[in-house]
């Protein structure tokens, strides 16, 4: 259970491309159902705002993450990432993290200069700050996501190929692959959708085990929601469904329910 919500954030990421310039909007909301086994977990969600930094106009993300029930009380999780990504090119200026994983904390904030390609991370709980330097075009781990959502060449995927993109992290950057795996039509609340199947590859000890196995299924429209994730644990397994959404920039295509 532990890194629950930090595994959502981080396969959400595999969602992207648009034929429209852009595949979202201010407004757009989703909320997911996570289970571990039979057991409902929690839920996460992630909500697209409006915000001015530095007298630009941003995108402004805020992902949340909780157990409920009986989870909450073998294990608490709180978590609250947020981003501020430039609207036309993706990049980041701003990121926050304040996290709770059951007793495990960090709460920091970092600030990205892309004139320099430099983050500035304040550490509130240890009340330190460093600085990193990254390579131009790197993301944090929500931007990831929303960025990719309007990459412009994974349409053109062959089943295996791979898209890389290097993301900042837990004061480093690290090199984020996704493999393309097929299509399928999958079965959820809403009815049968059409879904792009995709693997995310981490560095090993990062976040997932070696032993682990990850998958994640996209709608395979212009929305490129994530529709379900996967991951095979060393006991047991974890899966998110999506369950709510609001404030969609196109239609959501659903084939039959």
């Amino acid at each position: 259970m532990r890194k629950l919500i930090l595994l959502l954030f981080l396969v959400f990421t595999v969602s992207f491309d648009s034929q429209d310039p852009s595949a979202f909007d201010s407004g757009e909301w989703f909320k997911f159902r996570i289970h571990y086994g039979f057991v409902n977990a929690g839920f996460a969600t992630l909500e697209v705002k409006d915000a001015i930094i530095n007298q630009k106009s941003v995108y402004h993300v805020i992902g949340k993450g909780y157990t409920t029930g009986m989870s909450r009380f073998f294990f608490k999780v709180d978590d609250l990432y947020e981003s501020y990504f430039d609207k036309s090119t993706g990049y980041p200026y701003q990121f926050v993290r304040k996290i709770d994983e059951g007793g495990y904390t960090k709460n920091q904030e970092g600030f990205f200069n892309q004139s320099t390609n430099k983050v500035l991370v304040k550490d509130y709980k240890h009340k330190n700050e460093k600085t990193f330097s990254f390579p131009k075009g790197t993301q944090d781990i929500v931007s990831t996501f929303y960025y990719l959502r309007n990459y412009p060449t994974i349409d053109k995927l062959k089943v295996g190929e791979s898209v890389a993109i290097d993301m900042f992290f837990d004061d480093e950057t690290t090199k984020f692959k996704l493999k393309f795996l097929g299509r399928e039509d999958i079965t959820t609340k809403f009815g049968v959708i059409s879904a792009m199947i995709f693997r995310p590859l981490v560095q090993s000890g990062r976040v997932f085990k070696e032993k682990e196995s990850l998958t994640v299924w996209i709608s395979n429209d212009q929305n490129k929601i994530p529709l379900r994730i996967k991951a095979e644990l060393a006991v047991g397994s974890i899966k998110a469904d999506l369950d709510a959404y609001k404030g969609l920039k196109h239609p959501f295509k659903v084939k039959a329910k």
